[in-house]
C-alpha cells in the first residue's frame, strides 16, 4: 500500500483563491474560487488518497490539522501570497503528527526551491514544475534521490535531481472529474460570470504564448503545448454530464484553448452530440470560423486577456496580438452571440495615467458583458518580476496582498504610484459598469432570474465594501505621504 496521501489546497486568507487551480492567486473583490485541477489527477492515482480543498468548503486551519493526523504524506500546492501562512500550518501539521511527510508543490516552490526548504525546516522535499507522478513514486516507496524534479535538504545541502521530463501523454492521467465527485462539493464553487454550478477541467497543459506577466507557464506548466486526445476529452465530459446532471456550465480552464484551429474543430464535433453548456479561455487571434464552430458545439462565454488598450504596452508584454484585432475578435463574437468576459491589468510595464486611460476608454469601446481589472503582479520566476527589480520598480515592502489577501499594487513607475495604479482599479470598475448600457445589462439579469438577483446583489455588496476599504487605504498613504513633505518657507 502506497502512503496514505492528502492532497491540500490549504486555508489562507479568509476566501483565499489559492494556488492550486488560480493562476493569479488572491481574495478576489468578489468571493469566488477555481477547482484545485492540478492536485487532482496524482489524487486519483493513489488508493486511499484524498483531495482536500479547505478554502471553497470553509475548512479552518485547525480542522485541516486534525484531518492530517490521520495522513503519512501531506502534498501542499503552496503560492508566493500564501506561503508564510503555509510555512505556519505546515509546521503545526508536523508538530500534531511528526511522522508525516510534507511536500510543497506549486510555482513558488519551483522557481525558489532551497529558499522554500531552508525557510521552512518542516518541508520534505519540493517539486520543481509538473509533480503528477514525482509525488505518486515518492508515495509508493521510491527514494527521493531517484526522483527527478525533486529538491530535498541532506546533511544541511541542498539535492537538486535532474529535471523531470514534461509528461507528453496526458490521456494516461486520471480524470479530474472523477476525483472531484469523490471529494469535492462542486455547489461551494463560485465564479461571478460562469453559470451556478460549475466545473472545470482542462484538455491541455502549457502555453506557447511568451506573455511575460503570466505565471503558470514560466514556472509551472511550461511554453510547449500538449494536449489530450478529443476522443478522452469527450469521453470525460459524457461521464461528467452524468455524473452532475445538476452542473449548468463546464469549463474548459486551459491556458490557451482554442489556440490550435483544427484540434478546436475537432473537438467541438465531438462535444456538439453531447448537448453541453460550456465556456473557455481565447486568445483574440481565434478567427470566426473556429468561433462559429465553438458556438454550435454549445459554448456560451469566453474569458479573454485584453490585457491593455495600449499597444506599446502589447508589445512590451510580447502579447502577440494587436488592438485592432481585438476589435475585430470582439466584433465576431457578438455576432456570434457569444458572451465575453474581458481581463485587463493595470501596471504593466509602459503604463502611464495616459495609457490607464487609454485602456479604459478601449474597454468601453468593446462593450464586453463582464470585465476583471487586475494590477500587475510580478511573481518570481516570470520575465515580469525580473524586470521589475532590474529597473527598480518594486514598491519597498514588496507586498503583493494586503492583511484579507486582496491584491495590492507591488509596482510603480515613474510619475506613476503604485496607490495610483490601485486606485484607478475601481475607476475603472466605476466608468465602465456605472454607464447606462452597463447598467441596463445588469438589471434585466436579475430582473428575469431570481437566483441571479440573489447572487448579484451579495456580490455588490461585497464590492462595494472592498473598494470603500481599499480607497480608505490609498487616501491615508496620500495623507502620510503629504504630512512627510518638509514645509516650504
Amino acid at each position: 500500500m502506497p502512503l496514505k496521501t492528502l492532497f491540500l489546497n490549504p486555508p489562507s486568507f479568509e476566501n483565499f483563491d489559492g494556488g492550486a487551480g488560480s493562476r493569479w492567486p488572491a481574495t478576489r473583490e468578489i468571493e469566488s474560487y477555481w477547482y484545485p485541477v492540478w492536485l487532482a489527477y496524482p489524487a486519483g492515482m493513489l488508493e486511499g488518497a484524498r483531495l482536500l480543498d479547505a478554502p471553497p468548503h470553509h475548512v479552518s486551519g485547525e480542522e485541516t490539522i486534525e484531518i492530517a493526523k490521520g495522513y503519512e504524506f501531506l502534498v501542499l500546492f503552496t503560492s508566493t501570497p500564501g506561503f508564510p501562512g503555509d510555512i505556519l500550518l505546515s509546521r503545526a501539521i508536523k508538530k500534531a503528527n511528526p511522522k508525516i511527510k510534507i511536500a510543497f508543490v506549486g510555482p513558488h516552490v519551483s522557481v525558489l526551491p532551497e529558499k522554500s526548504l531552508r525557510d521552512c525546516p518542516e518541508i520534505d522535499f519540493v517539486c520543481r514544475k509538473e509533480f503528477d507522478y514525482q509525488v505518486v513514486d515518492y508515495a509508493k516507496g521510491k527514494p527521493l534521490a531517484d526522483i527527478p524534479g525533486v529538491s530535498f535538504l541532506k546533511d544541511g545541502k541542498v539535492v537538486h535531481t535532474p529535471d523531470a521530463p514534461q509528461i507528453q501523454d496526458l490521456d494516461a492521467l486520471p480524470h479530474a472529474t472523477e476525483v472531484y465527485k469523490r471529494d469535492l462539493d462542486v455547489t461551494r464553487y463560485n465564479v461571478p460570470f460562469l453559470l451556478h454550478p460549475f466545473v472545470s477541467l482542462y484538455t491541455t497543459r502549457g502555453c506557447p504564448a511568451q506573455c511575460t506577466f503570466c505565471l503558470w507557464p514560466q514556472t509551472l506548466s511550461g511554453h510547449p503545448w500538449r494536449k489530450r486526445s478529443t476522443d478522452d476529452v469527450a469521453r470525460e465530459m459524457a461521464k461528467a454530464k452524468q455524473l452532475w446532471p445538476n452542473v449548468k456550465e463546464f469549463f474548459f480552464d486551459d491556458d490557451t484553448f482554442n489556440i490550435q484551429k483544427a484540434r478546436t474543430v475537432e473537438l467541438c464535433a465531438k462535444l456538439k452530440p453531447l448537448g453541453l453548456t460550456w465556456s473557455c479561455t481565447s486568445r483574440v487571434t481565434t478567427d470566426f470560423e473556429t468561433l462559429k464552430a465553438m458556438k454550435e458545439a454549445g459554448c456560451r462565454l469566453l474569458i479573454v486577456g485584453y490585457e491593455s488598450g495600449d499597444q506599446q504596452i502589447l508589445k512590451n508584454i510580447k502579447k502577440g496580438a494587436t488592438i485592432e484585432r481585438a476589435r475585430q475578435f470582439t466584433k465576431d463574437c457578438h455576432k456570434l452571440g457569444l458572451v465575453v468576459h474581458g481581463d485587463f491589468i493595470l501596471g504593466l510595464p509602459g503604463e502611464t495615467h495616459e495609457t490607464i486611460n487609454n485602456t479604459i476608454a478601449f474597454a468601453k469601446e468593446l462593450d464586453v458583458e463582464t470585465i476583471q481589472v487586475s494590477v500587475a503582479h510580478a511573481y518570481p520566476g516570470t520575465e515580469l518580476y525580473d524586470y521589475a527589480v532590474k529597473n527598480g520598480f518594486m514598491v519597498g515592502e514588496n507586498k503583493m496582498v494586503d492583511e484579507g489577501g486582496h491584491q495590492l499594487a507591488h509596482i510603480q513607475y515613474p510619475g506613476l504610484p503604485a496607490d495610483d495604479i490601485l486606485s484607478a482599479v475601481h475607476r475603472f470598475y466605476d466608468e465602465y459598469y456605472f454607464r447606462p448600457k452597463a447598467v441596463y445589462r445588469i438589471l434585466r439579469k436579475a430582473m428575469f432570474n431570481n437566483n441571479d438577483r440573489k447572487r448579484l446583489y451579495k456580490e455588490a455588496k461585497t464590492f462595494l465594501k472592498l473598494r470603500s476599504a481599499r480607497n480608505k487605504m490609498v487616501k491615508k498613504h496620500h495623507d502620510e505621504a503629504a504630512a512627510a513633505e518638509p514645509i516650504k518657507a
